[in-house]
């Protein structure tokens, strides 16, 4: 796997726990947490959103959906 892909893989596990281990947060505070930009951070939350993980219940805001996710370090 290519170094990029595998740090952005992290990145995206990395957001999904934040916004597990928060409840709600917004695409503010996710850019704030990680130092990336706005866009990079909805290309991540995308991903999430299609894989089912994360929904926006309301405009910049994100939550988890109740979906199992079994996690490896």
């Amino acid at each position: 796997m290519k170094p990029s892909t595998n740090r952005m893989l992290n990145r995206i596990k990395c957001i999904y726990m934040f916004i597990r281990d928060h409840g709600t947060v917004t695409t503010q505070e996710l850019v704030e947490e990680f130092g990336i930009t706005p866009r990079t951070i909805q290309r991540d939350l995308n991903v999430l959103a299609y894989n089912d993980l994360v929904i926006s219940p309301s405009r910049g805001k994100w939550t988890t959906t109740q979906k199992k996710v079994k996690l490896s370090s």
